[in-house]
């Protein structure tokens, strides 16, 4: 089965069959996208918009179109995009509403809360829109970085703030790793679209001081969350290891999705100034401190979250840790030719192929029990829209390509 799973073939159909469960049903014609899915496809809430969503799905079909070579995909993306814009934004304060009621074109702002991390998948969409040929993009992607600058950036910090309020009068104290995660992902794919350095040089300083400095304070793994002055805050949502956007514990997925950007990183080395070979380095040891503490030996699949003392404090399997150290493994094994990487991405694709497939319906479960059981039939709920999982195909097939290429010189 290894083979199959590294064929380009396989990759292809299976992102052909995850988009095939939200194209064209996703589609609102009153504008955006609907956000709330069960496994056999039914919308199940027609109105209620949550802005990672709204971002996530411009990401979904610029990037099929792309990578697909499917130009009609082009429409919906801008169709998607052309919602981010008029209903997210807010044209007085100009952020990014978190949360919408949309119903028959009226929208209506539930949550304006200010996110760094929602601001961070808008960057992404919009550097995602320009490489896929929506030209439009390229001012709006420039007003959202220069918007992320104004508002969260530290020079001092090197780093992003996480929130603030709708009019931008209040910055709250919290500090976290995952907004500068992606943002650090919104930038490298700002630099794939543009070849603005600062968009590769802002990666690249988010990435050491979240992998190297921030970690150095966590025994060199990446804590979540963190005070106003970056000091480890070891009991933010203690209560909490399965919240949605901040969980306690360390998170396997996001040392893996880390050890990704830093693959990608590495690969723009040359154009960056001074000695980074610590990238390398540092994603194989975030990739193995993962997968040591949270692989389930027994049953298959990583654990969502483990505590500073290495016991584990969330066993559930969610769909994008696995698609996110897919990614990672097959990155790894394409940059060093190393066949133990190639091993995890087999043992890992493996695993997913028979459990988070839907091979009837169509894309991913979302989350699963330690055994493999679906909590629920809510396959899509606000937030997922299998960007992590289409994201997952279009990594593995650049990795398949630079190891192909490697091997033909």
């Amino acid at each position: 089965m290894s083979s199959l799973f590294r064929s380009r073939g396989f990759l292809i159909d299976h992102a052909c069959r995850i988009l095939r469960f939200y194209h064209p049903r996703a589609i609102d014609p009153d504008g955006g996208c609907f956000h709330y899915f069960r496994d056999d496809g039914t919308v199940y809430d027609h109105t209620s918009r949550h802005l990672v969503s709204s971002t996530r799905f411009v990401f979904v079909y610029a990037t099929a179109s792309r990578h697909l070579g499917r130009p009609e995909l082009l429409a919906p993306a801008r169709h998607a995009l052309a919602f981010l814009q008029s209903a997210h934004r807010e044209p007085v304060h100009g952020g990014y509403a978190w949360t919408l009621e949309a119903d028959r074109g009226c929208v209506r702002r539930v949550d304006g809360t200010n996110h760094a991390y929602g601001l961070a998948f808008v960057l992404l969409a919009q550097a995602e829109a320009l490489r896929a040929g929506i030209g439009e993009a390229r001012s709006q992607l420039d007003e959202t970085t220069a918007l992320l600058d104004r508002r969260f950036w530290s020079d001092d910090d090197g780093l992003y703030a996480d929130e603030a309020s709708a009019d931008w009068g209040v910055l709250s104290s919290y500090r976290g790793q995952n907004a500068n995660m992606h943002a650090c992902e919104a930038h490298l794919a700002a630099w794939a679209a543009t070849g603005q350095r600062l968009h590769l040089e802002r990666a690249a300083r988010i990435a050491d001081n979240i992998v190297r400095r921030q970690a150095g304070l966590a025994g060199g793994l990446v804590w979540e969350h963190y005070r106003e002055d970056w000091r480890v805050d070891w009991d933010y949502n203690r209560d909490d290891p399965a919240n949605l956007f901040r969980p306690w514990g360390f998170q396997p997925g996001h040392l893996t999705e880390w050890a990704k950007l830093l693959c990608i990183l590495h690969g723009h080395r040359s154009a960056l100034a001074g000695d980074h070979g610590w990238l390398l380095a540092r994603a194989r040891a975030l990739f193995e401190s993962a997968l040591e503490r949270a692989w389930d030996e027994e049953l298959g699949g990583i654990a969502y979250g483990f505590a500073p003392d290495g016991t584990l404090c969330d066993r559930d399997k969610y769909h994008w840790v696995q698609a996110e150290s897919i990614a990672a493994a097959a990155m790894l094994g394409a940059i060093t030719g190393e066949v133990r990487w190639w091993d995890w991405y087999d043992r890992l694709r493996g695993y997913v192929w028979h459990r988070f497939v839907d091979h009837r319906h169509g894309a991913w479960f979302r989350i699963l029990t330690p055994d493999g059981r679906r909590y629920s039939d809510e396959k899509s709920p606000a937030g997922k829209t299998d960007y992590h999982d289409l994201g997952a195909c279009w990594q593995v097939l650049e990795a398949l390509a630079l190891e192909g290429a490697r091997g033909s010189t």
